[in-house]
């Protein structure tokens, strides 16, 4: 058991390494930016700060940050240490609808709204069918998932068939792989307010997700009713996550990192650990944006190097004996 100093020693570097990130965030890029630049009310640097730079950093610091909580509750809902929002067809349902916008629809903001609903649409198609089984608990809706996954992704290959192969398909391909590029401040306010709403719903309803993380009849007899709260629970926490992918594509295993990261450093499900799982899953992002922007010499996938950290933990998880709890 850690220590409530050692916890809170944890949380506050956690907080700062996110905090200078997220300011480093606001300089990286291929139009240079200064300190002095910005104080002196320089007008192109001003215009670049407000329309490409201040964006990004909101949405690697608050992104990633429910993107990690999210994978803290899937992890413990579904009792799952390789849970993520793809469970249940979020991740799949916005790539459909991001697909269907880019085909059909004018504007980035459009394609935005299209593949949140495309995510919300597949997650409540995954609930129905689970709640049509005799036993409605956590495994009946992972398998409802896999099927509303295997229908999006055929929905999606008959989306890129129709596609433009010089324009709309590169289009799709590059949303699936995930960035931060191309997201404007004006724009992201209502997926911002839905995000923190959902996540002042996940931290209220803390001890309820940790219940959900024994088996069923526990929670029965402890007077819980499970099938509701795991009902209530998921839709927040796949409404959160879908806010987020709907503005970035695809970011890869943020939401299986995070949790893990810090359940290795506090070794247990406690609510700390719930808001370190936020705070390392922003550090991911953001720092996986500041690579994707420096490193080449055009911008790159946050997925490449996410994956490039997610893709070894996945394949330890899986060799390991003893799961992290």
């Amino acid at each position: 058991m850690e220590s409530p100093t050692k916890t809170k020693s944890f949380l506050l570097v956690g907080t700062v390494i996110l905090t200078v990130l997220t300011l480093c965030s606001f300089f990286v890029g291929k139009y240079p930016l200064t300190l002095s630049g910005l104080l002196s009310g320089d007008a192109m640097q001003w215009r670049v700060f407000l329309t490409l730079r201040a964006s990004r950093a909101v949405i690697g610091a608050i992104g990633g940050f429910v993107l990690g909580v999210t994978g803290f509750v899937y992890q413990t809902v579904f009792r799952n240490p390789l849970a993520s929002p793809d469970i249940i067809g979020a991740s799949s349902g916005a790539s459909v609808g991001a697909a269907f916008g880019i085909l059909f629809l004018p504007g980035a903001v459009a394609v935005t709204l299209s593949a949140f609903a495309g995510a919300i649409c597949c997650v409540l198609l995954a609930l129905a069918l689970s709640s049509l089984t005799a036993e409605k608990d956590g495994k009946s809706i992972v398998l409802s998932g896999i099927a509303v996954h295997s229908l999006a992704q055929t929905a999606l290959v008959c989306l890129k068939l129709l596609a433009d192969p010089e324009k709309q398909l590169a289009s799709i391909e590059y949303w699936i792989m995930g960035s931060l590029n191309g997201i404007s401040l004006y724009s992201i306010g209502g997926n911002i307010a839905l995000c923190l709403i959902c996540l002042v719903g996940m931290f209220l309803l803390y001890r309820q997700i940790l219940l959900l993380s024994l088996d069923d009849q526990e929670g029965r007899l402890l007077g819980v009713n499970v099938t509701q709260i795991r009902l209530i629970v998921l839709l927040i926490a796949t409404l959160a996550a879908s806010s987020v992918i709907s503005m970035t594509g695809l970011i890869s295993f943020i939401s299986l990192l995070a949790p893990h990261g810090a359940r290795l450093l506090f070794k247990n499900n406690r609510l700390s650990t719930m808001l370190f799982s936020g705070l390392l899953g922003g550090c991911l992002l953001t720092l996986g944006d500041i690579f994707a922007r420096s490193i080449a010499s055009t911008e790159l996938p946050v997925s490449i190097f996410t994956s490039l950290l997610g893709a070894p933990f996945l394949i330890y998880l899986c060799i390991r004996r003893k799961p992290l709890q």
